[in-house]
């Protein structure tokens, strides 16, 4: 790697002081603040993140209210956001935080990294930001910025090549990471920044507002586009499923997920493998024990994970005396009109069922106004 002039430390913190977005946990950068924004901010935009952080933290205000909550609230907090083991090690480090460090987040790095789900990005992002330490914070927007400015070659995708880069700040090899540790701060969001907004993804940076664009190699070499080198991922597999939307008298039935594995712990829809015909279907819902009133199809859905795409179809099932099955296989939660959305927490790989089920319940209700206005019984057409 080459280096730049030390003047574009300066560089980069001015241009941050006069462009910083007004983000909360800026506003308010205590432990707790940076911890749980940085864990939200994982695999997730910014502007998805808003109004998740805002509430979250007005049911679960610091790290000891966060050790105690039941989990299936937790999740519930978390629904929609993804990634949902990163909540349950948000609780499980909570948790130890209290036993060993009398609720108080360690500051220093090795210590913030000893915890679960504290990586080397995080405990660099915490230990800066919320405590003035020396320690870069090296994500994949900051190796995007620095590939290009100093026209590196290594595969961003390795992490050797994340530990190697964070090394070379912390060292000087990269000459920008500032001495002053409390400027270390906003030099680390500073680059998070720069990668956010300008040295954008895909071959199509703002080079011509960047802070470094008289230091970057790549610009001007008008190479931007061949950088960062990346390894291409994996494929995902595929999986058909089918779903279905079972309810009693408007009331859902869910089946509560796995400990373990994708979406653990968390409440579904019946979910059953491969694209089950009507009369497969209906075989399955006979062996379970359900009565069925009604059955139609469900509009077809696809949810993309990280390494596995669903593609979902399935069928809207109206039963009778769903609460009587009784299966050690089989283990129902029949929920009450809306108490599904207020407290059994649902991935948003289900949302497009989810909104049908709503708009299912909105006909129910106009049906019930009708019939009471009317003074009859059954759908008024």
């Amino acid at each position: 790697m080459l280096k730049s002039e030390k003047t574009g430390t300066d560089l980069l913190l001015a241009w941050y002081r006069e462009n910083k977005r007004p983000l909360p946990w800026r506003e308010d950068p205590s432990p707790y603040h940076v911890w749980l924004s940085e864990i939200m901010l994982q695999q997730t935009r910014i502007e998805a993140v808003l109004d998740y952080y805002r509430r979250f933290l007005q049911e679960v205000p610091d790290i000891a209210a966060l050790s105690s909550i039941d989990d299936e609230r937790l999740m519930k907090l978390w629904e929609g956001l993804g990634y949902y083991s990163r909540a349950r090690n948000l609780k499980k480090a909570a948790v130890l935080i209290m036993k060993d460090y009398g609720g108080r987040m360690p500051a220093d790095y090795e210590s913030l990294l000893a915890l679960p789900g504290i990586g080397s990005y995080t405990a660099g992002a915490i230990s800066s930001i919320a405590f003035g330490k020396r320690q870069p914070a090296v994500d994949g927007n900051v190796l995007r910025v620095l590939s290009r400015m100093y026209g590196d070659e290594r595969d961003i995708s390795l992490q050797k090549t994340r530990n190697a880069v964070r090394k070379e700040l912390l060292s000087g090899v990269l000459p920008l990471l500032p001495d002053d540790p409390a400027l270390c701060g906003d030099f680390n969001q500073a680059l998070m920044e720069l990668g956010e907004v300008i040295c954008l993804p895909n071959g199509a940076p703002r080079c011509g507002i960047c802070p470094f664009k008289g230091l970057c190699l790549a610009h001007t070499a008008q190479r931007e586009s061949d950088f960062p080198v990346k390894s291409k991922a994996k494929e995902r597999k595929s999986e058909e499923r089918t779903i279905l939307l079972i309810t009693d008298e408007g009331r859902l039935v869910l089946c509560k997920r796995p400990d373990k594995g994708l979406l653990a712990g968390l409440y579904e829809f019946v979910n059953l493998k491969g694209k089950l015909s009507r009369e497969e279907t209906m075989q399955w819902l006979k062996d379970a024990g359900l009565r069925v009133l009604h059955m139609e199809p469900l509009p077809p859905a696809k949810h993309i994970f990280s390494h596995i795409e669903w593609h979902m179809t399935g069928f809207d099932v109206q039963v009778e005396d769903a609460g009587a099955v009784s299966r050690e296989d089989l283990s129902f939660v029949i929920a009450d009109r809306g108490e599904a959305e207020e407290r059994y927490p649902l991935p948003g790989a289900y949302k497009r069922y989810l909104a049908y089920y709503r708009e299912q319940l909105c006909a129910d209700k106009v049906d019930e106004r009708r019939i009471a206005d009317h003074g009859t019984s059954g759908k008024i057409t």
